[in-house]
């Protein structure tokens, strides 16, 4: 191989393990003035495209901070945050709003569905704002919710479902983007073990085939056990990072 070859070699390995998110000195301090807590202490972190990824850790130890720091959802007392090249730390809020839309897809722990809307509505809601082609967004809500076994809960509200049908109205909701990489926050907390596996297999299918980049907090055993990598947190800072 001549000089010029393990050049080119290298630059497209290099292309292939490039991260899609990078956290740099990522620290957060809530209540600075008076009580500080601690919450990130300086993060260093690499994604790379299609990683399937569980961030673990006792309650307060991070995880959700650092999920709401990769999405924009909260701002850093130090450090920042780059995604395909792009840094969101100090970008313009319409500007992340939009960068959000085209590229994240969030399940919060609180479902935060919106209550007025039915289960096929908050699921298309996303695609409405992305302008997608009308029976586009009705074809994947469907086929969504058939997925997450709530073909039969179309037309309900959420007041309406259960805890556990809420958060999987809100994963079908956070697929219907089709984004490049998913934040999920304790995504399995309120299923039983068939409902939760279902949930997995499909996220694993997502992330097989069409490679999106899956991001989890969680304590469950199940949502671990699946993980390609596993990243514990300890007290805002990094205690292991396990790749399997």
């Amino acid at each position: 191989m001549s000089e010029s070859d393990v050049i080119d070699y290298e630059i497209e390995n290099n292309e292939a393990k490039m991260g899609i998110i990078s956290t740099k000195n990522l620290s957060k301090i809530y209540n600075p003035d008076t009580i500080p807590v601690h919450a990130l202490r300086n993060v260093n972190l690499d994604f790379e495209v299609g990683e399937f990824t569980t961030v673990k850790g006792p309650s307060g130890s991070g995880k959700t901070t650092l999920l709401n720091m990769i999405g924009g959802l909260d701002k850093p007392t130090e450090g920042s945050v780059e995604i395909d090249g792009i840094q969101i730390t100090g970008m313009k809020e319409s500007k992340l709003i939009d960068f959000r839309l085209q590229n994240i897809g969030f399940v919060f722990q609180s479902y935060n569905l919106i209550p007025v809307f039915t289960a096929y509505e908050n699921v298309s809601f996303i695609m409405l704002l992305q302008k997608r082609p009308k029976k586009e967004m009705e074809m994947r809500a469907k086929e969504l919710l058939e997925a997450v076994g709530l073909k039969d809960k179309y037309h309900s509200r959420p007041k309406e479902l259960s805890g556990g049908e809420q958060q999987r109205v809100a994963v079908a909701r956070a697929l219907a983007s089709q984004p490049k990489f998913i934040l999920a926050d304790e995504p399995t907390a309120n299923l039983d073990t068939k409902s939760a596996m279902n949930l997995l297999d499909m996220m694993e299918k997502m992330n097989r085939e069409e490679n999106v980049t899956f991001i989890f907090s969680s304590h469950d055993q199940r949502v671990i056990d699946r993980a390609k990598r596993v990243i514990t947190m300890v007290d805002g800072a990094i205690e292991s990072d396990e790749t399997r």
